[in-house]
């Protein structure tokens, strides 16, 4: 197909969406693609530009220009540079497009940013903040302790909770793994459990209608408790950052480490070790209490 035959931005995307899907992309990356590419496709709809093969490189530069001029960030831009990089090469190598418009786009210079870790004072204040709601005090304990994904905590069901260990449940293209449950995130677990609604749905962490409590609902409680507690310019991830950071100053091997919190890659964990001071001089596989 050569440029004189239309495609509209509907059905690249249906296309572009499938082709993820059978890369086995997570349903975070496809739902963050995609509305990127609604976004361009608003932006250039505006232009009288509603197919993709009349798309130029000057229009994505215009649509860059235009995210530059309403504040969005360097960063921010940088990951929409990538979405159209990935939309445009795949349509152009299924020969859907006669050229690729971003080919030649550049991604903006911006600084990374080191792990927000907490301090001990800040995880103090923290847990005083929460204690008086169990629920939420068992899911900071659950996240400080073992260093799962907040999406992963989410999906945890009654079975997977063990004595001293937890099952964490594949999601997506994530393996399942059977991590130690410290006796702290143990102990706020069983708290919890004696006051959890008698519901059908097995999600430990429920509402009190018995649906399972949902990732945004666990942001915005945590977020609203970081506020309470005073601790300022921080987000429920940076919990797990603060569990490996803790690890690592601890001694944990970095391999043991890795596979423990689920990174696919061993340098996801290392890159920690340039933001820490290791406190001890020998390596071990004992993931230590926080």
């Amino acid at each position: 197909m050569d440029n004189t035959n239309p495609l509209s931005f509907e059905s690249a995307l249906d296309k572009f969406l499938s082709y993820l899907k059978d890369q086995k992309r997570s349903s975070a990356t496809s739902i963050a693609y995609k509305g990127d590419i609604v976004q361009l496709q608003g932006h250039l709809k505006d232009h009288k530009i509603t197919q993709t093969t009349t798309v130029r490189h000057e229009h994505l530069t215009g649509f860059i220009d235009h995210l530059n001029t309403n504040n969005f960030t360097a960063k921010s831009v940088s990951r929409k540079i990538n979405s159209l990089k990935t939309f445009f090469k795949f349509l152009h190598n299924q020969n859907l497009l006669l050229d690729n418009p971003a080919a030649l786009l550049t991604h903006p210079k911006y600084d990374i940013l080191p792990p927000r870790i907490l301090t001990p004072i800040e995880i103090k204040n923290l847990r005083d903040a929460v204690r008086l709601d169990i629920r939420i005090s068992a899911i900071v304990e659950v996240l400080l302790q073992t260093g799962v994904k907040i999406s992963e905590l989410a999906n945890l069901r009654l079975d997977d909770i063990k004595k001293a260990e937890i099952h964490v449940r594949p999601i997506e293209n994530n393996p399942s793994r059977d991590i130690p449950l410290p006796r702290p995130a143990a102990t706020a677990i069983q708290n919890y459990l004696s006051l959890r609604p008698q519901v059908k749905d097995d999600h430990i962490f429920v509402t009190k209608t018995g649906h399972p409590l949902l990732i945004r609902n666990i942001r915005t409680s945590i977020d609203r408790y970081f506020r309470k507690a005073g601790v300022k310019n921080s987000k429920v991830n940076d919990l797990r950052h603060t569990f490996i950071a803790h690890q690592l100053k601890g001694g944990v091997e970095t391999a043991h480490l890795q596979k423990h919190v689920g990174h696919k890659r061993l340098t996801s964990t290392q890159k920690y070790l340039d933001y820490i001071t290791v406190d001890v001089t020998e390596t071990h596989t004992r993931i230590l209490e926080v």
